[in-house]
Protein backbone atom coordinates (compact mmCIF):
# COMPACT_ATOMS: atom_id res chain seq x y z
CA UNK A 1 0.00 0.00 0.00
CA UNK A 2 1.33 3.42 -0.67
CA UNK A 3 0.55 6.34 1.28
CA UNK A 4 0.94 10.00 -0.73
CA UNK A 5 2.22 12.48 1.43
CA UNK A 6 0.70 14.51 4.01
CA UNK A 7 1.04 17.90 2.05
CA UNK A 8 -0.02 15.73 -0.71
CA UNK A 9 -3.16 15.39 1.50
CA UNK A 10 -3.54 18.90 2.32
CA UNK A 11 -3.21 19.88 -0.84
CA UNK A 12 -6.22 17.72 -2.17
CA UNK A 13 -8.21 19.19 0.44
CA UNK A 14 -7.99 22.45 -0.31
CA UNK A 15 -8.38 22.03 -4.01
CA UNK A 16 -11.95 20.06 -2.70
CA UNK A 17 -12.73 22.64 -0.16
CA UNK A 18 -12.22 25.59 -2.88
CA UNK A 19 -14.04 24.08 -6.21
CA UNK A 20 -13.89 26.18 -8.87
CA UNK A 21 -12.40 28.86 -7.08
CA UNK A 22 -9.21 26.69 -6.77
CA UNK A 23 -6.03 28.07 -8.33
CA UNK A 24 -2.51 28.88 -7.25
CA UNK A 25 -2.92 31.77 -4.99
CA UNK A 26 -6.10 30.49 -3.42
CA UNK A 27 -5.02 27.31 -2.31
CA UNK A 28 -1.67 28.44 -0.86
CA UNK A 29 -4.23 30.63 1.31
CA UNK A 30 -6.75 27.81 2.32
CA UNK A 31 -3.68 25.83 3.10
CA UNK A 32 -2.42 28.43 5.63
CA UNK A 33 -6.07 28.82 6.80
CA UNK A 34 -6.20 24.74 7.53
CA UNK A 35 -2.93 24.60 9.20
CA UNK A 36 -1.91 27.72 10.50
CA UNK A 37 1.14 27.27 8.80
CA UNK A 38 2.84 29.39 5.59
CA UNK A 39 3.55 28.04 3.00
CA UNK A 40 5.77 28.64 -0.09
CA UNK A 41 4.56 29.01 -3.65
CA UNK A 42 7.19 26.70 -4.60
CA UNK A 43 6.18 23.80 -2.61
CA UNK A 44 2.09 24.84 -3.38
CA UNK A 45 3.24 24.43 -7.11
CA UNK A 46 5.37 21.17 -6.96
CA UNK A 47 2.65 19.48 -4.57
CA UNK A 48 0.20 20.26 -7.66
CA UNK A 49 2.45 19.08 -10.15
CA UNK A 50 3.27 15.76 -8.42
CA UNK A 51 -0.52 15.47 -7.73
CA UNK A 52 -1.19 15.33 -11.44
CA UNK A 53 1.53 13.57 -12.61
CA UNK A 54 -0.21 11.10 -10.10
CA UNK A 55 -3.83 11.57 -12.09
CA UNK A 56 -5.45 13.24 -8.80
CA UNK A 57 -5.98 16.26 -10.09
CA UNK A 58 -6.51 17.59 -13.37
CA UNK A 59 -6.23 21.41 -14.52
CA UNK A 60 -7.27 23.94 -16.98
CA UNK A 61 -6.65 27.63 -18.31
CA UNK A 62 -9.59 29.49 -17.05
CA UNK A 63 -10.24 32.71 -20.00
CA UNK A 64 -8.20 35.55 -19.32
CA UNK A 65 -9.10 38.48 -17.14
CA UNK A 66 -8.38 42.10 -17.29
CA UNK A 67 -7.79 42.24 -13.89
CA UNK A 68 -4.85 39.96 -14.44
CA UNK A 69 -4.01 41.70 -16.81
CA UNK A 70 -4.60 39.44 -19.65
CA UNK A 71 -3.49 36.06 -18.18
CA UNK A 72 -5.15 33.42 -17.37
CA UNK A 73 -5.95 31.24 -14.02
CA UNK A 74 -4.84 27.49 -13.94
CA UNK A 75 -7.96 25.79 -12.20
CA UNK A 76 -7.38 22.49 -10.35
CA UNK A 77 -9.81 19.98 -9.98
CA UNK A 78 -9.81 16.55 -7.82
CA UNK A 79 -10.36 13.63 -10.16
CA UNK A 80 -12.02 10.66 -9.24
CA UNK A 81 -8.75 8.77 -8.18
CA UNK A 82 -8.47 11.73 -6.06
CA UNK A 83 -11.37 12.03 -4.16
CA UNK A 84 -10.69 7.98 -3.80
CA UNK A 85 -7.57 8.61 -2.05
CA UNK A 86 -8.97 11.29 0.07
CA UNK A 87 -11.96 8.93 1.53
CA UNK A 88 -9.29 6.32 1.61
CA UNK A 89 -7.02 8.30 3.95
CA UNK A 90 -9.96 8.78 5.99
CA UNK A 91 -10.69 5.56 7.03
CA UNK A 92 -7.46 4.82 7.43
CA UNK A 93 -6.40 7.61 10.01
CA UNK A 94 -10.00 6.94 11.60
CA UNK A 95 -9.40 3.40 12.27
CA UNK A 96 -5.60 3.88 13.03
CA UNK A 97 -6.87 6.60 16.21
CA UNK A 98 -9.42 4.06 17.40
CA UNK A 99 -6.88 2.24 18.01
CA UNK A 100 -4.84 4.74 20.37
CA UNK A 101 -5.76 5.82 23.33
CA UNK A 102 -6.20 9.63 23.69
CA UNK A 103 -6.00 10.49 26.93
CA UNK A 104 -2.63 11.79 27.94
CA UNK A 105 -0.65 8.66 29.56
CA UNK A 106 0.74 9.15 32.79
CA UNK A 107 4.69 8.59 32.88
Amino acid sequence: MKFISRSEEFVLLAVLYLQEEAYGVAIRNQLRKMTGQSWAFGAVFVTLNRLEKKKMLESKLADPTPRRGGKSKRIYTLTAEGLEELSRIRKIQQAAWKSVAVSNPQR
